[in-house]
């Protein structure tokens, strides 16, 4: 299994409401693996961001063809047979089921074996509104905190996805070492790694 998602590519995303800390662990991630990083709000539409920014949550009919984009962005990683990690939202089955599409192998409800995987950044809904009050003071970021609300009821993973949880809360380092772990975890064959597992700075080295 390893090998042959080492040949085929793998798309890592880094899922959860704005705020939870996506970007940053997912820049992070892309640096200790040496691989690409798409940050998927760059990809929405100016619409689909004045819309944000006036506080409109966006429609199925705003966020379909933007996550039609990002799949045929991540399918050309993975027939490249690159590794690629991609911050989104995610936070519908459907939504996830277009980027899984990316795979061209993807069978629908066969989650362990498709090429895009996802974890899930989980924090209290205090801590997450506080991050998006201060990015919003800072000009930093589109959506404001008053949308953290309608991200939160539309977040649903079903339990046969199998999509690991992680605490947003637990400090980058520790953040992004529990991922790496996790996807070795997942498609370990033998001693095989399907990624790096040396961490820099964080005393952790699995060999």
């Amino acid at each position: 299994m390893a090998s042959d998602l080492q040949a085929q590519g793998l798309a890592i995303v880094i899922m959860g409401v704005s705020g939870s800390g996506k970007s940053t662990v997912c820049k992070m991630l892309a640096k200790m693996l040496g691989c690409n990083f798409i940050e998927a709000d760059d990809y929405h539409s100016q619409s689909n961001k004045d819309k944000m920014s006036r506080g409109i949550p966006l429609s199925d009919e705003d966020r379909i063809p933007w996550l039609e984009t990002l799949s045929s962005t991540i399918r050309n990683y993975l027939i490249n047979g690159d590794t690629v990690t991609l911050t989104c939202s995610a936070l519908r089955k459907q939504y996830r089921e277009i980027l899984r599409s990316a795979d061209p192998n993807y069978k629908p409800g066969n989650y362990s074996h498709c090429r895009v995987q996802f974890v899930c950044l989980v924090a209290p809904a205090e801590v997450i509104a506080e991050r998006i009050k201060i990015r919003s003071n800072e000009e930093k970021h589109f959506m404001p905190a008053k949308l953290l609300q309608s991200q939160l009821d539309l977040l649903q993973i079903d339990e046969a996805e199998q999509i690991s949880k992680i605490d947003a809360t637990s400090g980058l380092q520790n953040i992004v070492n529990s991922i790496i772990l996790l996807i070795n975890n997942k498609y370990k064959c033998g001693n095989e790694n399907l990624l790096p597992v040396s961490f820099p700075g964080s005393g952790l080295s699995l060999l």
